[in-house]
Parts: C-alpha cells; structure tokens; sequence
C-alpha cells in the first residue's frame, strides 16, 4: 500500500517555522530579518518575496495560535459536556499545543508585547476574552457544583501559568514523556478543582 504524500511545506511556513525558532531563542527584537534568511537558507533580498516584514511574521504566528485556541474553547463551549469535563478538555488541548507546536505558543505568549496596533490592541482583546471564557467554564462548574467554590480568575492565571512551564520540560534532560506529563498535570490540576 503506498503512502499518502505529504503536502510539501510552502516557502512561507518554513519561514513562519523557522522565525518562531529564532524568536523564541533570541526573542523577537534580537532576530534580524538577515538572521531569519540565513536560517531559511536564502538571501536576505529574497526573503521579501514570501514575507513583508518582521512584523507580519509575529502577526501570523500570534494570530494562527490565538485562532487554534478560539475554535476550542468555541466548540467546548457549546458542547453539552459536565463543565468539569470541559475544563480538562481546555487543560488537555493547552498542554498537547505546548508540547506539539511550542515554538509557536511560546512566541505568541511571550512575545505578542512587540505587535504593533492595531494587531496589539486585538491580541490583548483577544487574550482578555479567552481568560473570561476560561474562567466562566470553572463559574459555571462552582455553579453544577462539579468544582470548589473558588475564585475562577486566579484559577485560570494558576493553570495557565501551570501550563506555560511545560517550557523548562522542553529543556529538560531527563524528562517523562509528553503522554506522562499530560495525564500529571490533569491529575493535579483537575483533582485540585474538583468537588
């Protein structure tokens, strides 16, 4: 039986890929369009042919992880779950983009500041909206009584935080594996809400 081909990847997500590397690395300030083109393997000049700037790189790579984590939380939200449920899917959904796309995450959590407006003004709006929609899954399980009562705003800033250190699990020598990570962290975290 042959294999199905693999969509080859487009000169542009190589560069969106390989800027989330350096920007992570370096930070975005530090990267230098020249140092991007090095890396991507081609001339600084050509790199203006698939990309404008430094600034639409950062913008693609917040917005396509702000998007990822919208489109779940909408379909968790509309889901008939026990809100319980719902907050271990969110939990479980963060940890796996961590551990599977973390370049990318890491860049769109720590690095979103250096967008300019009117992308800024929409990712902080966009940032803020996702942590109310977090934390109205958690009010609404204290509500079903399937979670303590417990403030639902320093509940999610707890698991978010929680999750963005899967970053010194990434640098880690001697690590469990992602599946392992996974199932520990939801064990705490879950078992830490439910009633």
């Amino acid at each position: 039986m042959a294999k199905a081909a693999r969509k080859k990847a487009s000169k542009k997500d190589l560069i969106l890929q390989k800027a989330a590397i350096m920007f992570r690395e370096k930070g975005f300030a530090a990267t230098s369009m020249r140092d991007l083109a090095e890396s991507v393997g081609i001339e600084a000049a050509s790199l203006y042919n698939h990309i404008r700037s430094k600034n639409e790189i950062l913008e693609a790579i917040c917005f396509d992880v702000a998007n990822r984590f919208n489109t779940n939380i909408d379909s968790l939200e509309s889901s008939d779950q026990p809100s319980i449920r719902k907050i271990e899917s969110l939990l479980r959904f963060h940890i796996k983009q961590m551990v599977e796309k973390y370049e990318e995450v890491y860049v769109s959590d720590r690095e979103w500041k250096h967008l300019e407006d009117p992308f800024l003004s929409n990712i902080r709006s966009q940032r803020r909206n996702y942590r109310k929609r977090f934390a109205g899954m958690i009010e609404e399980g204290i509500s079903r009584n399937e979670v303590k009562k417990i403030d639902a705003a320093t509940a999610v800033l707890i698991m978010l935080h929680a999750v963005s250190g899967i970053e010194s699990w990434h640098r880690s020598r001697a690590k469990i594996n992602a599946e392992e990570l996974e199932e520990n962290m939801i064990m705490i975290m879950i078992d830490g809400l439910r009633k």
